[in-house]
């Protein structure tokens, strides 16, 4: 019994070293239990990026930054925002399961071969205001930074869920990453500053 454990371990991670991310379908079809990919996940072997989405912890960082530069490169419109402007800020350990976009409201859906994109629109200052640039295997990127992520997240708690909000503005204070005063001039523009306001003094 010990020998097929061990077995269906080193496929298992086999499978998700050849293919970077693998899917719960690919284990089964290899012919390894799913129940495998929970001890793995358990354990650090794994990390589970979604629903039925695995990828190889060593590969994390290096995988997300290029799907970054992906993206830029595909849809040049576009700026980095919510879910994988957090990750890229290192305000949420949560491991988005596709790039973030924020593109302006008549714009076209852009379409990314083999790259899972979550788009949002936006016009005026919401989509203008914030934007940073950081170079990513020589692609430039433009990105939201902090206090406007953060702003985006409460605007948009219903695609991010307000518990990863409320989660990112903390530690964004506490770690000293952008001012209260950065905060509501953003959530002003987005317009959700009166919702922002209590959980900045109940941090205070």
């Amino acid at each position: 019994m010990a020998k097929r454990h061990i077995n269906h371990r080193e496929r298992a991670l086999s499978l998700v070293q050849d293919r970077g991310i693998a899917r719960a379908r690919d284990f089964k079809a290899a012919g390894i239990p799913l129940i495998y990919l929970k001890r793995l996940t358990d354990s650090g072997e794994l990390i589970r990026l979604g629903r039925g989405l695995y990828q190889d912890p060593e590969r994390v960082g290096e995988d997300i930054a290029h799907n970054l530069a992906e993206a830029a490169r595909a849809v040049p419109n576009g700026v980095i925002s919510l879910a994988s402007a957090l990750r890229h800020h290192g305000l949420t350990t949560q491991l988005p399961h596709a790039v973030w976009l924020t593109i302006p409201h008549k714009a076209r859906t852009p379409k990314a071969d083999g790259l899972p994109l979550e788009i949002v629109r936006a016009t005026g200052e919401v989509l203008t205001a914030g934007v940073e640039h950081v170079q990513v295997e020589g692609v430039d990127v433009p990105i939201y930074g902090v206090a406007k992520t953060i702003a985006d997240c409460f605007k948009h708690r219903r695609h991010v869920g307000e518990d990863v909000a409320i989660e990112a503005l903390r530690d964004a204070l506490r770690m000293r990453k952008t001012t209260v005063t950065d905060i509501l001039r953003y959530a002003e523009i987005d317009r959700v500053a009166e919702r922002i306001r209590p959980y900045l003094k109940a941090l205070q």
